[in-house]
């Protein structure tokens, strides 16, 4: 990232550093989960979490396809941004009002990360996620799009999966992967958190 910067703002090379982000891994290990009825969602299904700005870029509007070609689980997007009409809108007309909740902006990301299953960012584009940083921290399996930015946090199959951008089919395969094999996400959560901490 260094250099690509340096030659964007034709700067010296050796002038230019690159400060990762990074979260408090004391603060989302061992949280208390929120409950699924506190979320209005149903006890049972694996919960798949989505914690993003709604706006365009993140692709949520490719994660609710997704999840209308996969008939278990639900999903819970927290998070505040344009979009948040027009999410409601299509998780409407898909049919899944009763699998997706909108939750607005929250304070308690830890506790949402505890009741969480699988963590899930189909971003077209990222920086360094804090989402996929406090997922793995939490030890959760990450199910995210192959985008520079989330490849060097989540590496394929071993502390999570990476999907093509924009890809409903196989984000929704990706996820059916995991919420229908619990002996899966195990390990990959195990290495999520291995590699944030």
């Amino acid at each position: 990232l260094a250099p690509m910067l340096a030659t964007w703002f034709d700067l010296p090379a050796d002038r230019v550093h690159v400060v990762e982000n990074t979260v408090r891994v004391d603060r989302l290990q061992g949280a208390t989960a929120v409950s699924r009825s506190a979320l209005g969602l149903p006890e049972g299904p694996p919960l798949l979490l989505a914690l993003a700005r709604l706006a365009p870029e993140k692709g949520l509007d490719v994660l609710l396809d997704a999840l209308a070609l996969l008939p278990e689980g639900v999903l819970a997007i927290a998070g505040d941004g344009p979009l948040a009409p027009a999410l409601a809108a299509q998780a409407e007309r898909l049919g899944l009002g009763g699998r997706v909740r909108l939750l607005g902006r929250r304070e308690d990301v830890p506790a949402l990360l505890a009741a969480a299953d699988i963590a899930v960012l189909p971003s077209r584009n990222e920086g360094t996620p804090l989402a996929v940083l406090e997922a793995m921290a939490a030890g959760l399996p990450i199910v995210a799009t192959r985008i520079p930015g989330i490849v060097e946090l989540v590496e394929d199959g071993v502390d999570g999966v990476l999907v093509p951008v924009d890809d409903a089919a196989a984000l929704a395969a990706a996820l059916a992967g995991l919420v229908r094999d619990p002996a899966r996400r195990a390990p990959l959560g195990a290495a999520a958190r291995s590699t944030a901490i």
